[in-house]
C-alpha cells in the first residue's frame, strides 16, 4: 500500500475523502490547512498500489488537485495474532502510475549522470590495464546504466516516443563517454600490449545472449515488486545491467587507439546484443505487468510503438545471433576452448599410459584472421 497526501481548495475536502473511500481506502484523515496559495484542505491516506491509478483518475475532475505520495511500502494489519500472517502475506506489486513516474524522474540531473559515467568509464580502464577484478566491480557499481536501459525498456512498453528519446540519448552518451575515455587513457600512458583481462573480455560465449535477457527480466522484475516482496536489491540488478555493458565499451576504446580490430569487433557485437536483449526482455516484462498506453494516466503514449520495437528488437536479435554463429569461432572463442578441453580430456581419459593432471585451452586474442587456439596439458605416468 502507499500512503497518500492530497490537498485540495478548501471546501473540496470532503469530495476527496469521499473518492478515496471508495477506491476501499484505510486510515482515512482530514482537516484544515494553510499554504502559500491560502487555505486548504488535506486528505490523508493508505491506498493500495491497485487502487492508485483509479485515484489519480477520479482526482482530476477536482481543480488544483495535488497529491504527494511517500515512496515507501506501508503494511496495514489488524493487532489479531491469528490474522496477522496472512495478511503480512498480501504484498502487491507496484502500480503502473508509480513505475512510470520513476523512469520519468531518472532522466533529470544530467550533471550527476555525466559524473558517475566518467568515474566508471577511468575504473573500467583502469580495471581493464591492471587486470583488476575488484576494479571493474567498482565500476559496475557506479555506472548508470540501469536507468537508461529500464527507461528504454518501459517507453517500449508504454509506447511513450519522449522517453524513449531521452532514454536512448542517455544510452548514446554513456557508451561514448566510457569508448572515448578508455582510448583516451590508453593513448595518454602509451599502453602497448593487450591485457589477460581484455582478452577475457573479448572472448563470446555461444550463449552470451542469455546474460542480457536475464538482465532486463530482473531489472524490470526489480521495479514492477514492492521493496518488501523483492528479493534483489536494485542495485544487483544494476550491477548486472553495467556487467553486460561497462567492460565492452572500455575495450572498444582500447582496442580501438591498440588497432585490435578483432577485439573492436568482437566488443561492438557485446554491446549491440546487450542493449537489444535488454531491451527485449525488460519490454517484454514490462507489458506482462499490464503496462501499456491503455493502462496509464498519461496520454503520450502510442499503441503502434510496443509492436514497432518488440519486432525490432526480436528481428535485430536474430541479426546478432545469425552473425555470431556464421562467425565461428570469432564470435563463440568462449565456449569453443571450452569443447577443446573436454575433448582433450576424453582423449587423455582413454589412453591407458597416463593420467591427466590438468588441462586448460583458449585463444591468444580476438586478432583478425587469427584463430590461434592454446592448450596447456599435465599429465603423469600411471
Amino acid at each position: 500500500m502507499r500512503q497518500l497526501i492530497i490537498q485540495v481548495p478548501r471546501g473540496e475536502g470532503q469530495r476527496a475523502f469521499a473518492i478515496v473511500q471508495t477506491c476501499q481506502g484505510a486510515n482515512l484523515m482530514q482537516f484544515q490547512a494553510e499554504d502559500e496559495d491560502g487555505p486548504t484542505d488535506v486528505v490523508l491516506a493508505h491506498v493500495s498500489n491497485r487502487q492508485l491509478d483509479d485515484v489519480l483518475k477520479a482526482l482530476e475532475d477536482i481543480p488544483e488537485a495535488r497529491v504527494a505520495t511517500i515512496p515507501q511500502d506501508v503494511f496495514i494489519f489488524r493487532p489479531a495474532t491469528t490474522e496477522m500472517p496472512q495478511q503480512a502475506r498480501e504484498v502487491e506489486e507496484r502500480s503502473v502510475v508509480e513505475i512510470y513516474l520513476e523512469g520519468l524522474q531518472s532522466i533529470s540531473s544530467w550533471r550527476g549522470f555525466l559524473g558517475y559515467t566518467v568515474a566508471a568509464a577511468l575504473l573500467v580502464w583502469i580495471g581493464l590495464f591492471t587486470n583488476s577484478i575488484i576494479l571493474l566491480i567498482g565500476a559496475m557499481l557506479i555506472a548508470p546504466y540501469a536507468g537508461p536501459a529500464m527507461n528504454v525498456a518501459i517507453a517500449s512498453a508504454r509506447g511513450d516516443s519522449m522517453l524513449l528519446r531521452h532514454a536512448v540519448l542517455r544510452y548514446f552518451v554513456a557508451l561514448v563517454i566510457t569508448i572515448v575515455i578508455a582510448g583516451a587513457a590508453t593513448l595518454l600512458l602509451q599502453q602497448e600490449i593487450i591485457t589477460p583481462q581484455m582478452i577475457n573480455t573479448s572472448q563470446v560465449s555461444a550463449v552470451a545472449a542469455l546474460q542480457p535477457l536475464i538482465a532486463g527480466a530482473g531489472g524490470a522484475l526489480t521495479l514492477v515488486q514492492s521493496s518488501r516482496s523483492s528479493l534483489v536489491s536494485g542495485t544487483a540488478t544494476g550491477v548486472l545491467v553495467a556487467a553486460s555493458l561497462a567492460p565492452p565499451a572500455g575495450m572498444i576504446g582500447m582496442a580501438s587507439v591498440l588497432g585490435e580490430w578483432g577485439m573492436v569487433r568482437a566488443g561492438v557485437f557485446l554491446v549491440l546484443l546487450q542493449l537489444v536483449g535488454i531491451n527485449l526482455a525488460g519490454m517484454i516484462v514490462f507489458r506482462l505487468y499490464k503496462l501499456s498506453p491503455q493502462r496509464s494516466r498519461y496520454d503520450r503514449g502510442r499503441r503502434w510503438l510496443f509492436p514497432v520495437s518488440l519486432g525490432g528488437s526480436i528481428v535485430l536479435m536474430a541479426g546478432l545471433l545469425v552473425w555470431q554463429f556464421v562467425n565461428a569461432p570469432d564470435l563463440q572463442r568462449s565456449s569453443r576452448s571450452q569443447q577443446a578441453s573436454a575433448e582433450i580430456r576424453e582423449v587423455i581419459d582413454d589412453s591407458p599410459l597416463v593420467d591427466l593432471v590438468e588441462v586448460a585451452a583458449r585463444f591468444t586474442r580476438a586478432e583478425e584472421g587469427q584463430n590461434t587456439l592454446l592448450g596447456v596439458v599435465y599429465v603423469q605416468r600411471r
